[in-house]
């Protein structure tokens, strides 16, 4: 059996001031622990790399931008202190797209589920297809959308939030999540997402530097208590996933796929 937790990666490009992050991984682009953290550190690398100007985050595939943590990861939790790790792969996400100085543009090709909601939610200005639609499903696997929460909720509101959160198993189209303000736009196709993502980059890059950076630590103003926030709440689905109601409602989700 292949261990889908060693597949993957995370690539970097970087050109006329525009630095893509792009992340992969053949099982609908979800993210085990070695990639979020690769991922994390090329975010946070490139808060000083001079010749980044602007950051673009996209995922390979046509219709799944991420369908979140690594299911194969989440089964083999056996311990708090593994399970707490588990659930810190994304809350080290967010906080480096948080902390990183350069503004952050999210390139959403399709759908997103749990910790993918996440990373949209991290960058600072969200683009995607008519496709994108959203879930948090971690409810139905006997946890909750603890670790993103905070991030989504930032953008959603918690009115939104809590609708995401506890239909843990509906979609929420791309013209909601619009409608919500976690997308400030959505095209028919991704050749013309791309379009629009280029143009804002390429307007982005040549700003500057310095007033991106301020407006940037203005906006996230409120979000400094993060780092410990979120560490708590890996801490509560680090907790929750080792109850037998989760390890029953994991195998029952196991079954079916």
């Amino acid at each position: 059996m292949e261990d889908n937790t060693q597949l993957g990666s995370v690539s970097l490009t970087i050109q006329d001031g525009i630095a893509t992050v792009t992340f992969e991984h053949p099982a609908h682009n979800s993210m085990p622990g070695n990639l979020l953290a690769k991922l994390a550190d090329t975010i946070t690398g490139l808060g000083t790399n001079e010749a980044a100007k602007v950051i673009v985050l996209k995922s390979s595939g046509d219709r799944t931008f991420c369908a979140g943590a690594s299911f194969d990861e989440l089964m083999s939790i056996e311990d708090f202190d593994i399970g707490h790790t588990f659930f810190m792969g994304f809350a080290n996400v967010i906080n480096a797209c948080r902390k990183c100085p350069k503004l952050i543009i999210g390139r959403v090709q399709g759908k997103a589920v749990g910790g993918g909601v996440g990373l949209a939610s991290a960058t600072d200005y969200c683009l995607a297809t008519k496709f994108a639609a959203v879930k948090l499903s971690e409810l139905a696997v006997g946890i909750g959308p603890f670790v993103v929460g905070p991030a989504v909720e930032r953008k959603i509101g918690n009115s939104a939030m809590t609708q995401l959160a506890f239909d843990a198993t509906s979609w929420k189209t791309a013209e909601w999540a619009t409608q919500k303000g976690l997308y400030a736009n959505i095209y028919d196709s991704t050749e013309l997402l791309d379009e629009a993502v280029l143009t804002l980059a390429t307007k982005l890059a040549d700003s500057n530097p310095e007033a991106m950076s301020e407006m940037k630590k203005a906006f996230w103003s409120g979000t400094e208590n993060w780092d410990d926030l979120l560490s708590e709440r890996a801490a509560i689905s680090g907790k929750l996933v080792l109850s037998a109601y989760t390890k029953n409602a994991i195998a029952k989700f196991k079954s079916k796929t």
